[in-house]
Protein backbone atom coordinates (compact mmCIF):
# COMPACT_ATOMS: atom_id res chain seq x y z
CA UNK A 1 0.00 0.00 0.00
CA UNK A 2 1.22 3.47 -0.90
CA UNK A 3 0.70 6.43 1.34
CA UNK A 4 1.87 10.01 1.54
CA UNK A 5 0.71 13.24 3.10
CA UNK A 6 -1.15 14.51 0.04
CA UNK A 7 -4.89 14.90 -0.31
CA UNK A 8 -6.23 11.78 -1.97
CA UNK A 9 -9.84 10.61 -1.82
CA UNK A 10 -10.97 7.07 -2.45
CA UNK A 11 -12.54 6.76 -5.90
CA UNK A 12 -10.97 9.95 -7.23
CA UNK A 13 -7.87 10.36 -9.33
CA UNK A 14 -5.05 11.58 -7.07
CA UNK A 15 -3.31 14.87 -7.85
CA UNK A 16 -0.45 14.58 -10.33
CA UNK A 17 2.09 15.61 -7.69
CA UNK A 18 1.02 12.69 -5.47
CA UNK A 19 1.37 10.25 -8.36
CA UNK A 20 4.83 11.60 -9.14
CA UNK A 21 5.90 11.26 -5.52
CA UNK A 22 4.83 7.63 -5.53
CA UNK A 23 6.71 7.06 -8.79
CA UNK A 24 9.85 8.60 -7.32
CA UNK A 25 9.83 6.27 -4.35
CA UNK A 26 8.69 3.13 -6.19
CA UNK A 27 9.91 3.36 -9.79
CA UNK A 28 13.20 5.18 -9.51
CA UNK A 29 14.80 8.29 -10.89
CA UNK A 30 14.52 7.61 -14.65
CA UNK A 31 10.80 6.77 -14.67
CA UNK A 32 10.06 9.64 -12.30
CA UNK A 33 11.96 12.14 -14.45
CA UNK A 34 10.35 11.08 -17.74
CA UNK A 35 6.91 11.30 -16.15
CA UNK A 36 7.71 14.65 -14.53
CA UNK A 37 8.71 16.17 -17.87
CA UNK A 38 5.55 14.76 -19.47
CA UNK A 39 3.44 16.34 -16.72
CA UNK A 40 5.23 19.66 -17.22
CA UNK A 41 4.67 19.51 -20.99
CA UNK A 42 0.96 18.93 -20.42
CA UNK A 43 0.78 21.71 -17.79
CA UNK A 44 -0.45 19.28 -15.12
CA UNK A 45 1.58 20.79 -12.28
CA UNK A 46 1.08 24.20 -10.74
CA UNK A 47 4.04 26.05 -9.22
CA UNK A 48 2.62 25.18 -5.80
CA UNK A 49 2.41 21.50 -6.68
CA UNK A 50 6.06 21.55 -7.74
CA UNK A 51 7.05 23.13 -4.42
CA UNK A 52 4.99 20.48 -2.57
CA UNK A 53 6.56 17.67 -4.61
CA UNK A 54 10.12 18.93 -4.23
CA UNK A 55 9.75 19.24 -0.46
CA UNK A 56 8.67 15.59 -0.19
CA UNK A 57 11.09 13.97 -2.62
CA UNK A 58 14.11 12.13 -1.28
CA UNK A 59 16.96 14.65 -0.96
CA UNK A 60 19.00 12.94 -3.67
CA UNK A 61 16.18 13.44 -6.21
CA UNK A 62 15.22 17.05 -5.55
CA UNK A 63 17.61 18.42 -8.17
CA UNK A 64 15.46 16.79 -10.86
CA UNK A 65 12.70 19.36 -10.32
CA UNK A 66 15.05 22.17 -11.37
CA UNK A 67 16.56 20.15 -14.20
CA UNK A 68 13.19 19.21 -15.71
CA UNK A 69 11.83 21.09 -18.71
CA UNK A 70 8.50 21.28 -20.48
CA UNK A 71 9.77 20.89 -24.06
CA UNK A 72 10.57 17.16 -24.25
CA UNK A 73 8.50 15.56 -27.01
CA UNK A 74 8.70 12.13 -25.40
CA UNK A 75 9.84 10.16 -22.41
CA UNK A 76 12.69 8.85 -24.54
CA UNK A 77 14.00 12.37 -24.99
CA UNK A 78 13.77 12.94 -21.24
CA UNK A 79 15.76 9.75 -20.59
CA UNK A 80 18.47 10.68 -23.07
CA UNK A 81 18.91 14.19 -21.68
CA UNK A 82 19.00 12.92 -18.08
CA UNK A 83 21.39 10.06 -18.76
CA UNK A 84 23.77 12.20 -20.81
CA UNK A 85 23.73 14.87 -18.09
CA UNK A 86 24.76 12.23 -15.55
CA UNK A 87 27.94 11.54 -17.54
CA UNK A 88 28.71 15.21 -18.08
CA UNK A 89 27.38 15.67 -21.61
CA UNK A 90 25.19 18.71 -22.14
CA UNK A 91 22.83 18.81 -25.08
CA UNK A 92 20.71 21.42 -26.82
CA UNK A 93 17.13 20.21 -27.21
CA UNK A 94 14.61 20.77 -30.01
CA UNK A 95 17.16 22.47 -32.27
CA UNK A 96 16.15 23.94 -35.63
CA UNK A 97 18.63 23.16 -38.42
CA UNK A 98 18.32 24.79 -41.84
CA UNK A 99 16.82 22.44 -44.46
CA UNK A 100 16.57 19.62 -41.87
CA UNK A 101 13.99 20.98 -39.46
CA UNK A 102 13.79 20.33 -35.75
CA UNK A 103 16.03 17.64 -34.30
CA UNK A 104 15.80 16.13 -30.84
CA UNK A 105 19.32 17.00 -29.64
CA UNK A 106 22.59 18.51 -30.78
CA UNK A 107 25.81 17.82 -28.91
CA UNK A 108 28.52 20.39 -29.49
CA UNK A 109 28.43 21.96 -32.94
CA UNK A 110 27.24 19.13 -35.14
CA UNK A 111 26.40 15.79 -33.56
CA UNK A 112 22.66 15.15 -33.85
CA UNK A 113 21.01 12.59 -31.60
CA UNK A 114 17.49 11.44 -32.48
CA UNK A 115 15.16 9.27 -30.38
CA UNK A 116 12.76 7.19 -32.44
CA UNK A 117 9.75 5.82 -30.61
CA UNK A 118 8.23 2.42 -31.23
CA UNK A 119 5.63 3.67 -33.67
CA UNK A 120 8.05 5.76 -35.74
CA UNK A 121 9.76 2.90 -37.51
CA UNK A 122 6.73 0.68 -37.86
CA UNK A 123 5.78 2.82 -40.83
CA UNK A 124 8.10 2.79 -43.84
CA UNK A 125 7.08 6.32 -44.81
CA UNK A 126 8.35 7.74 -41.49
CA UNK A 127 11.57 5.78 -41.81
CA UNK A 128 12.24 7.17 -45.29
CA UNK A 129 11.50 10.69 -44.09
CA UNK A 130 14.06 10.26 -41.29
CA UNK A 131 16.71 8.86 -43.63
CA UNK A 132 16.18 11.79 -46.00
CA UNK A 133 16.58 14.25 -43.11
CA UNK A 134 19.77 12.45 -42.04
CA UNK A 135 21.18 12.75 -45.59
CA UNK A 136 20.39 16.47 -45.71
CA UNK A 137 22.01 16.92 -42.30
CA UNK A 138 25.12 15.04 -43.50
CA UNK A 139 25.35 17.30 -46.55
CA UNK A 140 25.50 20.24 -44.12
CA UNK A 141 28.33 18.71 -42.09
CA UNK A 142 26.29 17.07 -39.34
CA UNK A 143 26.52 13.50 -38.09
CA UNK A 144 23.28 11.88 -36.96
CA UNK A 145 22.94 9.10 -34.44
CA UNK A 146 19.45 7.63 -34.37
CA UNK A 147 18.32 5.33 -31.56
CA UNK A 148 15.17 3.26 -31.13
CA UNK A 149 13.01 2.83 -28.07
CA UNK A 150 14.52 -0.61 -27.40
CA UNK A 151 18.09 0.69 -27.51
CA UNK A 152 17.39 3.67 -25.27
CA UNK A 153 15.38 1.74 -22.69
CA UNK A 154 16.99 -1.72 -22.71
CA UNK A 155 20.50 -1.22 -24.08
CA UNK A 156 21.58 2.19 -22.88
CA UNK A 157 25.18 0.99 -22.65
CA UNK A 158 25.26 0.77 -26.48
CA UNK A 159 23.74 4.23 -26.94
CA UNK A 160 26.21 5.67 -24.45
CA UNK A 161 29.15 3.94 -26.15
CA UNK A 162 28.08 5.18 -29.60
CA UNK A 163 27.77 8.79 -28.43
CA UNK A 164 31.04 8.71 -26.51
CA UNK A 165 32.78 7.04 -29.46
CA UNK A 166 31.63 9.74 -31.87
CA UNK A 167 32.67 12.45 -29.43
CA UNK A 168 36.09 10.84 -28.98
CA UNK A 169 36.52 11.14 -32.76
CA UNK A 170 35.46 14.80 -32.62
CA UNK A 171 32.21 14.30 -34.53
CA UNK A 172 30.56 16.92 -32.33
CA UNK A 173 33.12 19.64 -33.13
CA UNK A 174 32.98 22.02 -36.07
CA UNK A 175 35.78 21.42 -38.56
CA UNK A 176 37.08 18.27 -36.88
CA UNK A 177 36.42 15.74 -39.65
Amino acid sequence: MHWDSGRVRVGETPPTANVLLQMATCCGEDAFFATLESALRRSLLSPGALVWLRSRLPLAMRWLIGFARADADSGLESLIRLRLHRIGIEVRSQVQIDRVGEVDFVIGDRLIVEADGRENHERERERLKDLRRDAIAASGGYTTLRFTYALIVREWHLVRAAILGMMARGAHLLGSL
